[in-house]
């Protein structure tokens, strides 16, 4: 397999995975929202830490990535 297609294939991935977490919780979060109103803080925070621990994957997976095909 070529580098180049090797490296789209992960880095889409990388995109799709962290992308696919953050809309789930979009929408898991909205439709909280709109069953019970007077739990919005919680129901923030759990979304914002959904969403930071998405992020930290993917930034740690495309450095994986990067050290592994970097120049040698």
């Amino acid at each position: 397999m070529n580098r180049n297609i090797a490296l789209l294939l992960i880095f889409t991935l990388c995109i799709l995975g962290p992308a696919f977490v953050i809309g789930a919780s979009a929408f898991a979060s909205i439709s909280a929202l709109g069953r019970n109103p007077s739990a919005a803080p919680k129901i923030f925070t759990a979304m914002i830490v959904a969403m930071i621990f998405a992020e930290a994957v993917a930034i740690i997976t495309l450095l994986v990535v990067f050290q592994l095909f970097g120049p040698k």
